[in-house]
């Protein structure tokens, strides 16, 4: 994609951002040891898609300790957002509807490169849109003031510490960098403060709620912290015999690689589940560690990794398929 590269210098830095004019430019600040990063750089990837006239930077942080010192970046993932060569909004760590959130609202005030035009790159969505899409951006939602490595209140402070001392899994979003979604949704919800807190897109309530649910013990039959993400990898993993992980499903496959594993899986004429991953963030991240395996597609039988797309291939051509792919949905 030509709107998604890597920089490898400060002065190639400096020339993409020069480059860009006036269009935003979102910059990954990253380490290749770092499982997070890899995760991020996967939505990145499919914002760009999103998001043609925007450019997407990945830039190894210890690479380019200049720079690096210059914005005071700390940690990977941090993103900067700039425009015009200046930057206008940061992020830090690895969340992914933050920084969905933040692309989209930023990108819709750049016009298109060379400065024509100053509409938006898609149709402005509605804000009860965004709100659902939030909302239901992983099982259980927490918006709240700033982030749980830096929460900017007292409120959202002891709910972050609640959900630690439970193990509660969740994602969040920062208010405060948003005021439509702020304001928004204390109308779209009826609840007035925050914190808020949804599981599976319905809302539970604040901090006084959560404390409730935890001094009467409901709080792990309320929260989706009682099915640990492993837990789940392995219930669908195990779904049948055969799984296949990929962009998509039996019906249409949404990559190249995609495509190309289900014509091997159907020519081998083995009943197999598939599981789309573009649906499901939590088990498309979660599934890269539980495996150690970075990319998609996936197969696995009787709970076991076989490999990806170039394994399979390996398997046909030495005629190991057949023994290998073995038991029906």
């Amino acid at each position: 994609m030509a709107n998604l590269v890597e920089a490898t210098s400060s002065q190639q830095f400096e020339d993409l951002l020069s480059k860009a004019g006036k269009s935003l430019t979102v910059v990954h600040f990253q380490a290749s040891w770092a499982p997070q990063c890899s995760q991020m750089n996967d939505v990145m990837e499919e914002l760009a898609k999103e998001h043609q006239h925007t450019m997407f930077v990945k830039l190894e942080a210890e690479t380019v300790p200049e720079v690096s010192e210059i914005y005071e970046i700390a940690s990977v993932p941090t993103f900067l957002f700039f425009k015009s060569g200046q930057k206008i909004d940061r992020l830090d760590g690895a969340h992914a509807p933050e920084l969905t959130n933040k692309v989209q609202r930023l990108a819709v005030t750049s016009g298109t490169p060379g400065g024509l035009g100053a509409g938006p790159e898609h149709p402005k969505e509605s804000l009860n849109e965004r709100l659902k899409r939030l909302i239901n951006a992983a099982p259980c939602m927490l918006f709240m003031k700033g982030t749980p490595q830096e929460p900017r209140c007292g409120f959202s402070r002891q709910i972050v510490a609640l959900f630690k001392d439970k193990a509660v899994q969740y994602s969040s979003f920062d208010i405060l960098s948003d005021e439509d979604v702020r304001q928004g949704l204390k109308t779209f919800s009826n609840w007035p403060t925050f914190p808020q807190v949804y599981v599976n897109g319905d809302l539970v309530g604040g901090l006084d709620i959560v404390k409730e649910l935890a001094e009467s013990g409901e709080l792990e039959n309320t929260f989706p912290k009682s099915v640990t993400l492993e837990h789940r990898l392995k219930s669908i993993i195990n779904r049948c015999p055969v799984m296949l992980f990929m962009k998509g499903n039996k019906e249409q496959a949404k990559c190249g690689f995609s495509r190309q594993i289900l014509e091997i899986m159907t020519s081998a004429g083995v009943e197999y589940g598939t599981f789309d991953i573009l649906e499901d963030e939590e088990v498309r991240q979660g599934l890269k560690t539980y495996s150690n395996w970075p990319t998609y597609p996936q197969l696995y039988v009787k709970g076991e990794l076989i490999g990806g797309l170039d394994i399979v291939k390996e398997l046909k051509e030495s005629g190991d398929l057949s023994s290998v792919l073995r038991g029906e949905c």
